[in-house]
């Protein structure tokens, strides 16, 4: 921890003199302090998704059809509805909580596992919810922006949210051995694999048309996440759904 303290302080970017009130706002609006960092950390994850992960989902892409693509992601997203459904009741989202737990049984069940999506099918749409966005609930600020080797775009809000995260899926406590252990690291690299397939053009697009593409990632990454929380806060819905409610023409008579 020490030596990363070190590290980030060394590559932190000086602040525009108070003389230039423009770029100092600019400055802080962009809360990305460690920027000569991020964006070194950015050019090696970049070079090893070139080399490494975008010709494997490429490859993975062209041979796995696009219909089973999305039942995969559909046993992942079902998979990861206990972590979901847990912070909904920690944002005091009763509502969600509902649907979460509606959606992980009717998938579960009917949906043989989450290959398919019944509960959708009935109303109970998916939502995200996790403790970065537990935590900004919560009131946690989100911090300075962080590029992660690996895990990419992020905040120290955002991280720490990740790793309880994934201390708190209840898969990660399921049997010891090297069997589930092999289980784990395959369900996570079948997602890495499965959801870089998903982003093959858009990301490309992005390095094509952006002038600085470490800026538009860091925009878009905020702009999603600044999203879902408002999305979050902005969810008031009663708990019990109301069925009965009479239409206006009924009420008057």
């Amino acid at each position: 921890m020490a030596a990363g303290l070190a590290l980030a302080l060394a590559a932190c970017a000086t602040p525009p003199p108070a003389s230039d009130p423009d770029a100092l706002a600019a400055y802080k609006a962009t809360n990305d302090p460690l920027e000569p960092m991020n964006r070194k950390l950015y050019a090696i994850n970049d070079t090893i998704d070139t080399y490494a992960v975008k010709p494997v989902a490429k490859g993975y892409a062209a041979v796995v059809p696009s219909t089973v693509r999305t039942h995969i992601g559909n046993v992942l997203s079902n998979l990861n509805l206990p972590v979901v459904f847990l912070n909904d009741i920690l944002e005091a989202k009763s509502r969600r909580a509902g649907d979460s737990l509606v959606r992980f049984v009717l998938n579960s069940t009917i949906g043989l596992g989450g290959i398919f999506d019944p509960a959708g099918s009935l109303g109970y749409k998916p939502h995200e919810a996790d403790f970065g966005i537990t935590f900004a609930i919560w009131g946690i600020g989100e911090g300075p922006y962080l590029y992660l080797p690996v895990l990419g775009p992020s905040g120290p809000r955002d991280a720490a949210g990740f790793g309880v995260g994934v201390i708190s899926d209840p898969f990660f406590w399921v049997g010891q051995g090297a069997i589930v252990t092999a289980l784990g690291w395959t369900r996570y690299s079948v997602n890495l694999l499965n959801t870089r397939a998903s982003l093959l053009k858009p990301i490309d697009e992005v390095k094509r048309m952006a002038l600085d593409p470490y800026a538009t990632f860091r925009s878009l990454y905020r702009q999603h996440r600044e999203s879902v929380i408002q999305d979050a806060r902005d969810d008031h819905r009663a708990t019990v759904p109301d069925w009965f409610t009479q239409p206006p023409d009924a009420q008057q008579q």
